[in-house]
């Protein structure tokens, strides 16, 4: 078994799908899962999103998108932290 990841916009009420406020993924594996936020420095980071969502945590809605989405939402992110956006 390979990896199978799944991609979620983070919404909440200053953003939308098509522009949300982040991104998180969930990426199972052989061994379990992670879970990891695009983070301000540019990278993927452990996060606890998911599992508080999945709790009962509704401050922001989680809407699964697809892989191509989640890069557009990446280099988005990229492009704002550019010192020339």
């Amino acid at each position: 078994m390979g990896e199978a990841v799944t991609y979620y916009a983070i919404v909440n009420e200053f953003s939308s799908r098509e522009r949300p406020f982040g991104i998180v993924r969930r990426v199972k594996h052989e061994g379990g899962q992670r879970d990891e936020v695009f983070s301000r420095d540019l990278k993927w980071e452990h996060t606890a999103l998911l599992y508080s969502a999945e709790r009962g945590d509704l401050t922001n809605d989680l809407v699964p998108i697809n892989e191509e989405e989640a890069g557009r939402i990446v280099e988005r992110i990229r492009g704002l932290a550019s010192p020339d956006a």
